[in-house]
């Protein structure tokens, strides 16, 4: 809590700063693409939410596996806290890739392999959710979640690397890659990196803002069951 109190308005600072310089120069000083047109600065909406959907789900099943494992609390409470957040990432990444669609597939929506594991993921993210307000008791409701992120953990790692287990689907390949040959040229690849960057940072500040939170409700129920027992 001391540590975060002090970290938390300059990750929200940078996170600003990124977001601003990233999105201006990515959609008002960027090219059209000569095959997508104006269509293709969806991307520096797209990418860094979809890396951070499936990042946010590694980041809760990390955290998930230190409750099992040492039982400590503010691992349970980071990994809760993170939830609501992946579920925003997740339906940006879903909604910005279907305007995106639309014009170069002429539909909103296929079952392509990755979006159709990405819609599973945000169900699983629903679930998550949906699971710790249905139990009572926080440390039951921390193992049982858990486990539910091992198991959506799958469709994480299905999201990120469908395109290379699926061939045959409709999404185009990484915007970015080890391969430069296979990243996106230069003068959208820089504006993207700072968006990601933007993204991460926005990410963390409101993962430790809400984990700080999570932590003071504890705090709150654990006086009150005193209370009741005194």
């Amino acid at each position: 809590m001391s540590w975060t109190r002090s970290v938390l308005p300059w990750t929200f600072g940078l996170a600003g700063v990124c977001l601003v310089v990233g999105l201006i120069w990515g959609f008002f000083f960027t090219p059209n693409d000569f095959r997508q047109g104006s269509t293709v600065k969806i991307i520096y909406l797209h990418v860094p939410a979809a890396l951070m959907a499936i990042n946010a789900w590694i980041m809760m099943l990390v955290a998930s596996m230190i409750w099992v494992v040492r039982r400590h609390h503010v691992s349970a409470l980071a990994a809760r806290a993170a939830a609501p957040v992946g579920v925003v990432m997740t339906l940006i990444a879903l909604w910005t890739g279907a305007v995106w669609g639309q014009p170069m597939w002429g539909t909103w929506w296929a079952w392509d392999p990755r979006l159709t594991s990405f819609l599973i993921l945000f169900l699983f993210y629903l679930g998550y959710i949906a699971l710790w307000e249905a139990i009572e008791d926080p440390d039951t409701a921390a193992d049982l979640t858990s486990i539910l992120c091992i198991v959506g953990s799958i469709f994480a790692i299905l999201a990120r690397y469908a395109v290379f287990f699926w061939n045959q689907g409709l999404h185009q390949g990484a915007s970015l890659s080890l391969d430069a040959e296979k990243n996106v040229a230069d003068v959208f690849y820089y504006p993207l990196l700072i968006c990601i960057a933007g993204f991460v940072l926005l990410f963390v500040a409101l993962v430790l803002m809400r984990t700080r939170t999570e932590i003071r409700v504890r705090r709150i129920r654990a006086l009150q069951a005193r209370g009741q027992h005194a």
